[in-house]
């Protein structure tokens, strides 16, 4: 898992700076763990020569890695089990009555079935808002698989102390010193590839003593917090019926808002709430895929954009989606927007790239780091085929990027100047082998839970009256 001398060349370098410089072709060269130069034309021969690795993109893209800037790694297992369902009902049926049975081996295999799949998505960085609890071992077991699978990794340490299915509720109490004895062993781990911070699950799930001391012990250790936030108009009128206060308006008055803060879906948002997001410096992490599947509704991101709000996005867990791909995210980003706005030019290709890669940057905490190929940023890189029948031709790169490119047409994959998969394939474990145990693990699931997951149908499929 060393970084090496690595040179990428040949492709168009696609950069996501703030001119959107393609280098066509161009070339990027890698030192340990950053990026050293990227440039346009040829590479020089010295650096062909000397490079302990070169990957040659020609015919390629080479772009940022994108991060999955929300999402739950334990639904790996769950993906299809309750189609045609509101939030509160998916819950209900789908995700509580199994995922009160996982323990840390369980966690453990649907986590590094659910990297890989992030991976070979075109996700480096994925931020995991890991709720599930019951087993103290469990987050250990998630940090593991990320270490092990070499991609840059935020557990987000889920918790709900009320309103909650009761065998996955904790206090505040007992929420900080789990994650921060997970904070102990894995934040900053292998030079800050793995961090660790809290996350309030939902704001009626989280009374208002527990968000101010779990948002103040992240602080502490230097983290944000990561939340769910109007994901759905239900829980918008549930939170003023019961607190006479919106979402946003409540966390403000917290003082949870700020630029450590990711505030994941934000769909039910009116323009004060807006405001105050902008003036906080928030991140908002979009979930389109998400948010179409269970209904939820359409964010508003061309008044997020008016604003000046950062946005990042992201799958949403396997769950209600039902997987893990940030092709299909760039793509879906697009395309709801335009087709809600009854406006072909709602948003742009290089505009969802930059929420991909810079936004997800700043929702994983390393905006100065992450998101954009130059020279000091870390060495996270997708090489992307653009000669592939899914791809070509291409008449404008941005447009195959969002439109045509799926995981598929990803060839190379590097993290931190690792090379964690080449020409498709996975370098740092045996698939085979990874999904498996996925499976295998999956079935002890649900025959713990005593959950036949044969039976479990969509509306579509159960017989009307």
């Amino acid at each position: 898992m060393a970084a090496a001398d690595l040179l990428v060349h040949g492709g168009a370098v696609v950069t996501v700076d703030d001119a959107f410089t393609v280098h066509d072709p161009g070339w990027v060269h890698a030192r340990g763990r950053r990026v050293v130069e990227a440039a346009a034309g040829e590479a020089p021969p010295g650096l062909l020569r000397q490079a302990a690795e070169v990957i040659d993109a020609t015919g390629c893209a080479v772009m940022p890695g994108m991060t999955n800037a929300h999402t739950h790694l334990f639904q790996a297992f769950f993906r299809g089990l309750a189609d045609d369902k509101p939030l509160l009902e998916w819950l209900q049926d789908c995700i509580w009555p199994a995922a009160e049975h996982l323990d840390a081996e369980i966690a453990g295999a649907a986590a590094m079935a659910g990297l890989v799949e992030n991976l070979r998505g075109g996700a480096t960085s994925v931020i995991d808002h890991q709720y599930i609890n019951i087993d103290d071992s469990i987050d250990d077991a998630v940090c593991a698989a990320a270490d092990r699978l070499g991609v840059r990794f935020l557990l987000a340490h889920g918790w709900a102390d009320r309103n909650y299915h009761p065998p996955l509720q904790t206090t505040a109490s007992e929420a900080i010193a789990q994650a921060d004895a997970v904070r102990r062993r894995w934040d900053g781990h292998d030079a800050d590839r793995i961090r660790v911070e809290l996350a309030p699950l939902i704001p009626w799930g989280c009374s208002d003593d527990a968000m101010r001391a779990t948002v103040a012990a992240s602080r502490s250790w230097g983290r944000g917090t990561h939340i769910h936030c109007a994901e759905t108009a239900v829980e918008v009128q549930m939170s003023l019926d019961e607190r006479g206060l919106r979402h946003v308006p409540w966390l403000d008055s917290l003082g949870v808002l700020g630029p450590d803060a990711q505030l994941a879906h934000s769909v039910w948002l009116d323009d004060a709430e807006l405001d105050l997001i902008a003036s906080a410096g928030a991140v908002v992490v979009h979930c389109p895929v998400s948010n179409m599947y269970l209904a939820s509704g359409v964010a508003r991101l061309a008044a997020m954009r008016d604003r000046g709000i950062t946005v990042a996005l992201a799958s949403d867990g396997p769950g209600s989606n039902n997987r893990q791909d940030m092709f299909e995210v760039l793509k879906a980003t697009v395309l709801l927007q335009k087709v809600h706005h009854l406006d072909a030019l709602a948003l742009q290709p290089e505009e969802v790239i930059a929420m991909a890669c810079r936004g997800g940057a700043s929702a994983f905490g390393m905006p100065e780091d992450c998101g954009v190929i130059a020279e000091g940023r870390r060495a996270d890189l997708l090489v992307v085929d653009l000669g592939s029948p899914f791809v070509s031709p291409v008449h404008r790169l941005a447009s195959a990027l969002v439109y045509n490119a799926t995981p598929r047409d990803l060839r190379d994959v590097v993290v931190d100047g690792r090379i964690v998969i080449r020409d498709g394939r996975l370098q740092v474990a045996d698939e085979r082998q990874v999904m498996a145990e996925a499976n295998t693990a999956a079935r002890r699931l649900f025959a713990r839970a005593g959950i036949d997951t044969r039976l479990t149908r969509s509306r579509s499929e159960i017989p009307q009256q």
